[in-house]
């Protein structure tokens, strides 16, 4: 048995590229945690891991296990960067990629236009076959204009194939012969069909789906394969595995065939971090935020479970219905407020922080790298919130002259000074992301007073006191190495897939059976997936979960469904999606209930960090004291605030604002009356005054 193992997780943001490393040394039981942070490196991501890794003295050759999430399928589908796709439907519905849904969020728009296909008309052609909702072979697939087809494809130049027929959710047959029939014709085309991703209804939203996997498929393969090669260069060895958006890994070689299931698979790992952080103190009901450099992101996590659902869209906004994409992605709100958040001023003489982003180059003023707009991180310098010479862990000398000039600007069109304009865009900044907590708690019938604000991310601790105050939360925690959590939620993710499968049936006496059956078919299913991989069928474990609705409504409800389904358990089912129909729409009906469909999750340990929890010290907290400064806290006013550094910092030390934490990743910003304690694995858990 080897010494040591050394576990490394790897997280590409829109800024920075996190590394979080665990060394643990199997005879003594001690760990090692390393962190580091480097610039992302657009177009070629996988250098800013390989520069990551290096940057933390991480010899990939001692790595054992290597978890990575990566922004390059999100960045690939927002900057129209993926590859021409060419796709084939079922006889007759060409356009329904076109016709998209009615839904329009600009409705009183006469001059509203629908987002652009991905896939322009001439590049989708048609196929006669047909299947009902249940599956029957209306009529037999028809490959006989197949070859003219590719031949007109590769005329087109055309790099990718999405193939999705009518109801082929309820029978794949049809799909699973055409991708056969065009391997056997094109072996070389990336290919992927609509029940490789989803087996759930809606012909829109599946269908914008596969054509978005297929745009984003030989760009990720692309970057997947380098980053392998890279790493394989470096002497590395172990297993590679690839955060997905539903909260766990999965294998490389899956993942290349389907890449659209990561595309938000950085903010995936901080919430699935967030739950078990929580498991860890005690806390299964956790409100997360994610402050990064370009965004705020936030879910919320009850009884220790994150939620997944399949109704996912990007690029929607007030004036655009965006695109759906039904994969199993955390469900979350994100919104354009981060540490390089721009402030502007409007036609109208309005303050307003974001959603456009100074990014890493030329990054905030303060960076001196050219930068000439005010965003949130010059705000929080300027505040004296954010230590001037200790700017970035004292890695970046902060360009006070630029920050001053850049808050000047913004107040000369204001009519007010640089600190009115800091304060301004931290307030404006805490209340966007207020906002954003507030609709994943209350606009679903949670109170925000139930629950505990983990925040995390490099901007998260310098903003969360506020918002826990703002929100009323119970308390508000900011986990250690805060600034990389994201990677390290990575550390605490299983080999994880979901399988959504679309079934209608009443629950009434008898339905019991056939629901079972189903249940029972995609667990044997996900076991010879898994099999096939080399996972040992005794280390899965499922979870299942069955969506409902009132007959003959649209939308459903998600309810946990614990055992084998008899009928004695239909009733219980049944009342228990009441209660969470009444608590997320407030009122419940006397109308018969059916399953919609089910949501299978099937996961298996690879590999999942054991955090050890360390005794309590009786140092007191004055040794981690670095001095004193006058901080303005923008709603409190001015106050001397005690400096500690987070480094020095030891489980069971406690102490009172105002105070500032400071560590080479993030400031930890605590408030006057604000009380601080430290637990036994070295998070930083703050009380807020009631």
């Amino acid at each position: 048995m080897n010494q040591k193992t050394i576990r490394v997780a790897t997280d590409v943001g829109g800024t920075f590229t996190d590394l979080v490393c665990f060394e643990t040394d199997h005879a003594t039981g001690e760990s090692k945690i390393t962190t580091a942070k480097s610039d992302t490196t657009p177009p070629n991501f996988e250098q800013g891991v390989l520069n990551v890794l290096e940057k933390g003295h991480v010899d990939p050759k001692t790595v054992d296990f290597l978890a990575h999430g990566t922004t390059v399928v999100i960045n690939a589908l927002t900057e129209r960067k993926g590859v021409k796709v060419g796709l084939i439907i079922t006889e007759g519905f060409r356009d329904s990629l076109e016709i998209a849904r009615g839904n329009r969020p600009d409705f009183f728009n006469l001059h509203y236009e629908k987002p652009k296909p991905f896939v322009p008309r001439y590049l989708r052609r048609e196929l006669p076959g047909r299947f009902d909702y249940h599956g029957q072979e209306m009529k037999p697939i028809d490959l006989s204009g197949l070859p003219e087809i590719l031949r007109d494809f590769r005329a087109d130049g055309v790099e990718a194939i999405a193939v999705c027929f009518l109801h082929s959710y309820a029978n794949t047959s049809h799909e699973q012969a055409t991708i056969a029939e065009i391997k056997r014709l094109w072996p070389e085309i990336a290919t992927v069909a609509s029940h490789q991703i989803t087996r759930e209804w809606r012909e829109y939203e599946r269908t914008n789906t596969t054509v978005m996997s297929a745009y984003v498929q030989p760009t990720a393969e692309r970057y997947l394969t380098r980053l392998n090669e890279g790493l394989s260069n470096k002497g590395f060895d172990g297993n590679l595995f690839v955060m997905q958006s539903n909260c766990g890994v999965d294998s490389l070689e899956s993942v290349k065939k389907i890449p659209i299931t990561m595309v938000e698979s950085g903010p995936a790992s901080g919430f699935w971090g967030a739950a078990e952080l929580g498991k860890l103190i005690g806390e299964p009901n956790v409100l997360a935020l994610d402050i990064g450099g370009t965004t705020a992101k936030c879910s919320l996590i009850e009884n220790g479970q994150v939620r997944i659902m399949t109704d996912y869209w990007i690029e929607r906004d007030r004036t655009s219905a965006g695109y759906p994409i039904m994969v199993p992605v955390v469900d979350l709100v994100e919104i354009g407020n981060g540490g390089g958040s721009i402030a502007w001023v409007d036609d109208f003489g309005k303050l307003h922080v974001g959603p456009k982003s100074a990014g890493a180059m030329p990054g905030p003023a303060a960076y001196g790298r050219g930068g000439t707009n005010a965003t949130t991180t010059d705000a929080n310098l300027w505040l004296g919130r954010i230590n001037r010479d200790y700017f970035c862990g004292g890695a970046v000398v902060a360009d006070m002259a630029a920050t001053e000039k850049a808050l000047s600007d913004v107040g000369g069109k204001l009519g007010g000074s640089a600190d009115d304009v800091a304060r301004g865009i931290i307030r404006i900044a805490n209340n966007n992301m207020v906002n954003a907590l507030k609709l994943v708690s209350l606009n679903r019938g949670f109170d925000p007073r139930d629950f505990t604000l983990v925040a995390f991310g490099g901007g998260g601790a310098m903003h969360a006191a506020a918002l826990g105050a703002e929100l009323g939360v119970k308390k508000v925690v900011i986990p250690a190495g805060a600034a990389v959590f994201s990677a390290w939620g990575m550390m605490m993710s299983d080999l994880r897939r979901d399988y959504f499968v679309t079934k209608l049936a009443e629950l009434k006496p008898g339905a019991a059976s056939a629901i079972e059956d189903l249940f029972a078919e995609t667990e044997a299913l996900a076991l010879q997936q898994f099999g096939v991989e080399g996972v040992d069928g005794a280390k899965v474990t499922f979870l299942r979960y069955g969506k409902f609705r009132y007959q003959n409504q649209e939308h459903t409800t998600e309810v946990l469904v614990e055992g084998a389904i008899s009928g004695d358990s239909l009733a219980a089912i049944e009342t228990a999606f009441h209660e969470t129909y009444e608590r997320e729409y407030t009122y419940r009906l006397d109308a018969p209930v059916e399953l919609v469909g089910i949501h299978l999750v099937a996961s298996a340990e690879v590999g999942k960090l054991k955090m050890q929890e360390k005794p309590l010290s009786v140092t007191p907290a004055s040794a981690a004291r670095k001095g004193e400064r006058k901080v303005d806290y923008a709603l409190e006013g001015v106050h001397p605030a005690t400096i500690y550094d987070g480094e020095k910092l030891e489980p069971g030390m406690a102490f009172s604002g105002p105070a500032i934490i400071e560590d080479p990743g993030t400031t930890i910003v605590i408030h006057p009356d604000n009380r601080v304690e430290v637990d036994g694995f070295g998070n930083i858990h703050i009380h807020l005054k009631a």
